[in-house]
């Protein structure tokens, strides 16, 4: 029983997957299959119940996911503390965040990290701030700032670094939002509307359009990304909800106001990993580096 087929083992009984976990390593699905057959004839039992459409732990494969965190962690710790000191660390690091994040949040805790460990690579991926949490859940990065939803997977360790407001943004330019936006009664079942395609922002909207109006919101179009959902207010299309920090940041602020008298509940932007990834000491670092920033 050796560390790949552990790890290969750790992941898919995360992912309950065998296409992604096969993509995840680079192998293909039949070489996962054998693989998680011979620990299977290794240990005398089975673990794991698959069919064609789902896959599912046993007991027996429960048990040993426990044993593989143990051992994987374990085996990091040491290679690392083969090293000469703790100032060499080595390695990479797959980091996710939104554009926004990594021009906003990202620089400072990169530029104190690599100035401490210049040895380690950090690979980034940008892309909307509400899939932060999928891509750690789905084992694609090994960290990510994301905003912290209202329910979090125990599984999931969240370190705050800011509390971003939220503000309902609308046109500055002549159009047909902006004059609706003026008359004396705001006729909000009609007024187009852009939505996140979900995530926490997407969830204070409909928070907040209830104590507006007891229907439902007129939605113009639902994107992935709050710097595009900031585009399309500015370019006259509806009104929408976005983070402070991306409308001050945004290319096309001259063209947006927050409209006033818009309450709306702020949320916690974080940088989060698997909780049992903060054995491994690349994270580890990182992550103690990031709170004292």
């Amino acid at each position: 029983m050796d560390i790949r087929s552990l790890t290969l083992f750790q992941h898919l009984a995360t992912s309950l997957h065998f296409g992604r976990t096969a993509a995840a390593f680079h192998v293909s699905p039949s070489t996962l299959s054998r693989s998680i057959q011979r620990l299977e004839e290794q240990l005398g039992a089975e673990l794991l119940l698959r069919d064609n459409r789902s896959v599912v732990l046993t007991n027996e494969g429960k048990k040993l996911l426990i044993y593989a965190d143990q051992q994987i962690s374990q085996f990091e710790s040491l290679k690392q503390s083969l090293n000469q000191s703790q100032n060499q660390l080595s390695g990479s690091l797959k980091l996710y965040c939104s554009v926004t994040a990594s021009y906003s949040y990202l620089p400072p805790l990169l530029e104190k990290f690599r100035q401490a460990h210049p040895n380690i690579d950090i690979n980034l991926d940008t892309g909307d701030a509400a899939d932060g949490i999928d891509q750690i859940k789905n084992q694609k990065v090994d960290l990510a700032i994301a905003a912290r939803p209202d329910e979090l997977s125990s599984r999931i360790h969240f370190q705050t670094i800011a509390t971003v407001p939220l503000a309902i943004t609308a046109p500055t330019i002549n159009c047909a939002v902006k004059k609706a936006l003026q008359a004396e009664i705001i006729d909000w079942a009609n007024l187009p509307i852009i939505l996140p395609e979900h995530g926490v922002a997407r969830k204070r909207f409909e928070q907040w359009f209830r104590k507006k109006y007891s229907g439902r919101p007129n939605v113009y179009a639902q994107v992935s990304g709050q710097e595009a959902l900031v585009s399309m207010v500015a370019l006259g299309c509806g009104i929408g909800i976005a983070p402070n920090v991306v409308v001050e940041n945004s290319p096309v602020k001259d063209r947006i106001e927050l409209l006033s008298g818009t309450l709306i509940a702020p949320f916690d932007l974080g940088l989060c990993c698997f909780k049992k990834k903060l054995n491994d000491p690349l994270i580890a670092e990182f992550m103690a580096m990031a709170g004292q920033a």
